[in-house]
């Protein structure tokens, strides 16, 4: 929690120290395909659709921009046990939710008035506010969940006046589970539509 606090207080510092510069500030929701890929050989990893929605802060400087979030997303990914070298059966369905907050800084190939088009990258900082693991493998707990950890997202993204679209991938950059048998790290394509407010 005191993360959070600290990186909520770097995002409106953020905020206030470009308040001079043209800057939109938006809602977004949109999908995201995310995966635990783990590191063992025992176990095969698959995705799950799922959600995320929050806020969004962009300041211009021309062609270039910074555009720090804030949003609520539902992560996870299910885990096969092998077997004969083919899966056997699903053991464990993770879920975990999360507040993440990047701080993307990106570049607009086409400046328009009315349309853009972006490519962004930067760190993401995720705090998990939940877990839980539905497993037939007593390996398996979620006391080994991480309360916090780092990663990247870097995509690109378009603008249709008030509209905002980005596609982004996430990789963290360290585990987010460290148990017995595996650890893993988070892997997570998202898709996002987003309104612009200002």
């Amino acid at each position: 929690m005191k993360k959070f606090i600290l990186t909520s207080i770097f995002f409106f510092f953020t905020l206030s120290l470009f308040a001079q510069y043209e800057f939109d500030l938006g809602l977004k929701a949109g999908l995201n395909n995310s995966r635990f890929s783990v590191d063992s050989e025992d176990f095969n990893s698959s995705t799950i659709l799922s959600y995320h929605v929050g806020a969004f802060a962009r300041i211009n400087l021309n062609y270039f921009y910074i555009q720090p979030e804030a949003y609520y997303c539902s992560k996870g990914g299910d885990i096969e046990e092998i077997v004969g070298g083919h899966p056997l059966e699903t053991v464990s369905s993770f879920n975990y939710n999360v507040v993440d907050v990047p701080v993307l800084a990106g570049f607009k190939i086409l400046n328009g008035e009315a349309v853009n088009i972006r490519i962004l990258a930067g760190p993401v900082f995720s705090f998990i506010t939940d877990s839980s693991i539905e497993t037939t493998d007593s390996r398996f707990s979620k006391e080994y969940f991480k309360d916090s950890f780092f990663g990247w997202q870097y995509g690109i993204g378009a603008d249709f006046l008030f509209l905002t679209v980005d596609a982004r991938v996430e990789n963290s950059s360290g585990n987010i589970y460290s148990g017995n048998s595996f650890t893993s790290k988070n892997n997570t394509f998202l898709l996002t539509v987003g309104i612009k407010l200002l």
